[in-house]
């Protein structure tokens, strides 16, 4: 039987023009790279991410699509994006799972494994 799989990859980067320290507010943006490694043509439905600041307050986000896209990808071909968020704290993580259908209905999960969100100022 063809086996569906979507792979990722993350890169993160500071927003400091849309952050306000002062006021608890931290922007990050993500770029994620999916690749179909599968044998199946597939597509993206829905994300699911958990945010996570360093104050340990979680913030789960839902909704269909990807920036919105649901990109249908065959076997080899990539997708990429980039979105953004907003922590309390200068560092924190996230991770999540792309909901994911194949050709002839069938569903999967791709996980994005956890991330770090950290601001430069913070690594000092």
């Amino acid at each position: 039987m063809a086996k569906p799989e979507f792979t990722n990859t993350v890169v993160v980067r500071a927003l400091p023009e849309q952050s306000d320290p002062d006021s608890g507010q931290h922007a990050f943006a993500y770029t994620i790279t999916i690749h179909n490694t599968g044998d199946v043509t597939a597509q993206l439905i829905a994300r699911h991410w958990v945010i996570t600041d360093a104050g340990g307050h979680v913030e789960e986000v839902r909704g269909l699509a990807v920036v919105g896209h649901q990109p249908l990808l065959k076997p080899g071909e990539r997708f990429e994006y980039t979105s953004w968020t907003r922590i309390a704290t200068p560092h924190g993580t996230m991770r999540g799972t792309f909901f994911c259908m194949t050709e002839d209905a069938r569903p999967f999960d791709s996980p994005v494994h956890e991330f770090g969100l950290t601001t430069t100022s913070a690594l000092h």
